[in-house]
């Protein structure tokens, strides 16, 4: 066993007990494999893999970047550890907790919890303008989350509001329902400033995807209504890993509505005194995992030298910082908190912009324009962009038509942001987010969370708010009984259950 770095972590037992106990942890590499180690003195030893192959782990470790520390709208504190190393780039607002379907695997909605927790439009705006005050930089993107957000009726209203206070990208995460259900639903958010639909997709088939109908007459209805920004959400497991490879198929034969694919590999949250050591183990995916899959499944088309982490990308955030001379939003996620690439399609297959472009050169010299200061600093900047940005682009290799370079020249040096629609019109973005749980937290990754929940406490780390069970608390503290609530509106839970008929 090889000690790779000190950090902590909690007893998942002690947390099915209800005490959050920090104890030490490590990062090792054990069995070829990258394992987070653990002991409580009560419980006894903890592993739990990371990544499969450490060669994965090595090459994201290397793009690791420190964050600003949080001045304002601090984190809640979990007394797990002191400042937050990371700004918010993508806040999550839970507008219910209710749902139009009742999965088994669930453990947010009301039936299920026995209360309603569903903020007031006004106390909506409260927790936007809380994620917005954010310092050093306000939180800049949103995703309306739940539950389901479909099951409330001033939901557009949310989405008005989200604007009004300064979010410039707006997301929708939904199981998709009421957009198959109905056109005109469809069109009213193509019309509304909702940017994206984060759409739940598990899988291709009735086997792994029990709304896969459903999934594909959302889509549909989008196409209709013009809306051209659906990205699958597949939650990743041992039953549809073998599927992973037919859902980016499936992305890429809907690439006019489906922009990309964001794998969430299992984390087991929520009722998790449930949760066994062997059904665990049997249904954990890893990055390394779902990579490999990927790679067969789909004939070497995207390989694991496609993916880099998160943080990979943050020299353009600090370029535009030192042309602009204003703070920006860096992704700062700890390497494990994430990877990307982007593909575009030809001639029917996937083509990597790694083929064609030496991105890791390309980020390196943007980091020395970064760094550039003096007199005439942005023509100097304009000018090494224009003679230097070819060195990176093979464009006998590129796909036809593509001009990169002047896409990537107007977006550094002018700013012009727009010219990117061009680039992300063609492509196909291929993500993954593994989110902890009680099982492999790691507090060193926990606190550089850039993905986080405004609540009526504060500001949350997601994996805090789901992983450690802190979410089901603030929404309890804050809640209707469920009883309380029917009495109250007039309406029941059960109504609104979907009843499986499609228009």
């Amino acid at each position: 066993m090889k000690l790779l770095e000190a950090t902590e972590s909690i007893c998942p037992d002690c947390l099915k007990e209800g005490d959050l106990n920090k104890i030490d942890a490590e990062i090792v590499e054990e069995e070829d494999k990258i394992k987070i180690k653990k002991d409580c003195e009560k419980h006894g030893t903890f592993r739990s893999v990371i990544f499969s192959n450490p060669n994965d782990y090595r090459k994201w470790k290397r793009y690791e970047k420190e964050g600003d520390e949080l001045v304002e709208g601090e984190v809640v504190n979990m007394s797990l550890y002191e400042n937050h190393r990371s700004q918010p780039v993508l806040t999550n607002l839970t507008v219910t907790n209710r749902c139009n379907l009742r999965c088994s695997y669930c453990f947010m909605n009301a039936g299920t919890s026995g209360y309603v927790y569903e903020p007031s439009l006004e106390e909506l705006e409260e927790l936007m303008d809380q994620a917005r005050n954010v310092k050093p930089v306000g939180s800049k993107s949103i995703q309306i989350t739940g539950g389901e957000p479909t099951v409330r009726d001033d939901l557009f209203e949310i989405f008005e509001k989200a604007e009004e206070k300064g979010f410039v990208h707006i997301q929708l995460n939904t199981n998709g329902i009421d957009i198959a259900e109905s056109e005109e639903y469809a069109r009213k958010i193509a019309e509304s400033p909702v940017n994206t639909i984060y759409l739940s997709f598990d899988g291709v088939s009735k086997e792994t995807n029990s709304w896969i109908d459903q999934n594909k007459k959302a889509i549909e209805n989008l196409r209709k209504a013009g809306f051209s920004s659906v990205v699958l959400v597949p939650v990743l497991s041992q039953e549809n890993i073998d599927e992973a490879g037919d859902i980016v198929r499936f992305a890429q034969e809907n690439i006019d509505v489906v922009r990309g694919v964001n794998f969430q590999p299992l984390a087991f949250t929520g009722r998790i005194t449930e949760v066994d050591d062997d059904y665990r183990k049997k249904m954990r995916v890893d990055y390394s995992k779902m990579m490999e899959a990927l790679d067969d499944q789909l004939g070497g088309e995207l390989r694991r030298d496609d993916w880099y982490p998160v943080p990979f990308v943050y020299p353009i955030s600090k370029f535009i910082e030192n042309i602009q001379g204003e703070k920006q939003v860096e992704f700062t996620a700890n390497p494990a908190c994430g990877g990307a690439t982007y593909a575009f399609i030809e001639d029917g297959e996937l083509l990597p912009i790694t083929r064609f472009v030496d991105v890791e050169g390309l980020m390196e010299f943007i980091e020395t324009l970064s760094e550039k200061k003096g007199p005439l600093k942005k023509t100097r900047v304009m000018t090494s962009i224009m003679t230097n940005l070819s060195d990176y682009i093979d464009s006998e290799k590129a796909p036809e038509g593509l001009s990169l370079k002047e896409i990537l020249s107007k977006a550094l040096v002018k700013g012009d942001y727009s010219s990117l629609g061009e680039f992300h019109y063609n492509t196909l973005y291929i993500g993954s987010m593994w989110f902890q749980d009680a099982w492999n937290m790691d507090i060193n990754r926990l606190s550089s969370c850039t993905i986080q929940y405004t609540t009526p406490e504060g500001m949350v780390p997601f994996c805090a708010y789901n992983g450690l069970n802190l979410g089901e608390d603030i929404r309890e503290k804050n809640s209707v009984p469920l009883e309380k609530w029917e009495e109250e509106t007039g309406e029941s839970i059960k109504d609104g259950l979907w009843h499986g008929k499609l228009s």
